[in-house]
């Protein structure tokens, strides 16, 4: 399957304005909210959704975890 490059210029295009228009403060907020809640035992679900309506962005929300939880790298096995 290949891919317009259009498609990808109107996509980073999109993720621009949205970046733009949204409360990058309350983003912010939302991701403080979500890392301090995965530092602990509480459910994340809640706290991703709210990210998610403050318009944070899926790579956002990864990076918030990858801070708390690192990034997984399989032994090697010889």
């Amino acid at each position: 399957m290949q891919i317009d490059e259009s498609v990808l210029a109107r996509q980073a295009d999109r993720l621009r304005r949205l970046r733009t228009d949204r409360s990058n403060e309350e983003v912010a907020r939302r991701l403080s909210a979500l890392c301090k809640a995965a530092q602990g035992a509480e459910n994340l679900m809640p706290h991703i959704y709210e990210a998610v309506k403050a318009y944070a962005t899926l790579g956002e929300i990864c990076d918030a975890l990858r801070e708390v939880f690192g990034t997984y790298e399989e032994a090697a096995v010889t």
